[in-house]
């Protein structure tokens, strides 16, 4: 077999194979074989019918069709393998010449990863938000904390902001009461935006007993997004009563005996979480600098694949499970359906070249996932999933996807590396160490785990396989 490789652009490539004839003989006694079990010709035994009486009866051309479509992938592969490429998708393959017992002559165009030179990325440097607790964030913790302890006791008076009635709802839509529009003993708290629009000011100022009628646009439900008059009754209101705040309070809501005690724990932990974000943000920001330094070609296919493969996911899963379409969805965003398709493009485009790029510095840094960085990258994984770590693990090998996670720890190590080399200062202007934060290297910014989802690694798992 001959192979040549002609570059289209810098992520399209064309092959022309030569195939000369013998090489093409196991694929034809294959070819025989299968028609051999499919095909019954009188005076034969099944499977003992000549090559000759096969293609007298059914014709060579079958034949040479089955041991060519047999071959195809075969000989692909292998010019792929000697060209040294990276493919990304199915080829497209389009057969120049078969001539019966003398050559099979084929081309194959297909999108590659393209070629990508990673310069010195040393001298990044970004800014992010400063660590800094205030006495409001404090007592703001705290204040949220409160509201859970929280106390409720019913009250013979009208209801008011903050009071939280005991309600039965009914929605009608076009004069109809819904199979789903009826819900007893709802309990509610007035102002919390958690239920119906509107809702607030019709049970405001009702007593137990009292009843309202307004109309709405439905949440979910069979009707949901569509206007709906909804009756609903009061049965009971409850004032909440919020504990003071004393040291009786902290022994209450928390192992610690003294309010003091209660809100210097408070400042360590909010103190934690926004220097878990700081490093976040370090992340994100020093990816896009770094994406910035690289130029990367996008193959179109891969591209609208992978935008394809956003819109699905958004609209058959995350809208579906709350029961709005896309039209709905950016009603609710305030979003024109162009704003949409850009803002998806531009998510698809970046998502894509995060992984080239991440992908790059994981060959040029030499990196390699370990057995126990996979291993608990799997378990939050499966926390993140809702499922058990050996019901997840048991999906992912059953998937195939052991090579998409492996491809998910080693680029957020990539990412590391680069975060590491970056020169990292807080508004304040003084110098970030993210060494001396609890941020675990393997775990990937946000952008980084969408990248993971695009195509391109799927397309050359199907490559493969």
């Amino acid at each position: 077999m001959k192979s040549a490789v002609e570059t289209l652009n810098p992520t399209r490539v064309r092959l022309t194979v030569e195939v000369p004839f013998e090489e093409l003989k196991d694929s034809l006694d294959a070819a025989y074989k299968k028609i051999n079990q499919q095909v019954t010709v009188k005076g034969f035994r099944k499977g003992k019918i000549p090559a000759r009486v096969i293609d007298q009866r059914f014709g060579r051309g079958a034949v040479l069709e089955e041991a060519v479509n047999d071959a195809l992938p075969k000989f692909y592969t292998e010019a792929v393998n000697e060209a040294e490429l990276n493919p990304l998708g199915q080829p497209d393959v389009d057969i120049t010449e078969l001539k019966d017992g003398e050559t099979l002559n084929f081309t194959a165009e297909v999108d590659v990863r393209p070629a990508l030179e990673i310069p010195d990325y040393s001298g990044i440097e970004v800014e992010v938000d400063a660590v800094e607790v205030t006495d409001e964030d404090i007592e703001k913790s705290v204040e949220q904390l409160r509201e859970r302890f929280a106390a409720t006791s019913p009250v013979e008076r009208a209801a008011e902001d903050g009071d939280v009635v005991t309600i039965d709802l009914e929605a009608k839509v076009d004069g109809e009461v819904l199979e789903d529009g009826i819900a007893s003993g709802v309990s509610y708290t007035i102002g919390s935006g958690e239920l119906l629009d509107g809702i607030d000011d019709a049970v405001k100022g009702l007593e137990a007993g009292g009843e309202a009628t307004f109309t709405s646009e439905l949440k979910g439900g069979s009707a949901a997004g569509r206007e709906a008059e909804v009756t609903v009754k009061v049965t009971q209101v409850a004032a909440r009563e919020l504990p003071e705040l004393d040291d009786e309070f902290a022994q209450l809501a928390s192992e610690f005996d003294t309010l003091d005690e209660l809100k210097d724990d408070s400042r360590k932990r909010l103190a934690n979480m926004k220097t878990y974000d700081q490093a976040t943000q370090a992340q994100e920001r020093v990816l896009e600098k770094l994406l910035e330094l690289v130029e990367v070609p996008v193959p179109e296919k891969l591209l609208e694949d992978e935008i394809n493969t956003r819109k699905h996911n958004l609209e058959h899963h995350q809208l579906g499970q709350m029961g709005l379409d896309l039209a709905k969805y950016l009603e609710i965003q305030g979003k024109t359906e162009e704003e949409f398709e850009t803002e998806t493009r531009e998510a698809a485009v970046k998502g894509i070249k995060t992984q080239f790029v991440l992908d790059e510095l994981v060959k040029v840094e030499k990196l390699n996932v370990n057995q126990e960085e996979l291993t608990e990258h799997l378990m939050r994984r499966a926390a993140s999933s809702g499922m058990s770590p050996d019901q997840f693990a048991q999906a992912v090998v059953e998937g195939g996807q052991v090579p998409l996670l492996v491809g998910e720890v080693a680029r957020g190590k990539a990412l590391a590396v680069v975060v590491e080399a970056a020169t990292v200062k807080d508004t304040n202007g003084e110098i970030v160490d993210l060494d001396d934060e609890d941020e675990d290297e393997t775990e990937a910014p946000e952008a980084v785990a969408e990248a993971t989802d695009a195509p391109a690694e799927a397309a050359e798992e199907k490559t493969e396989g």
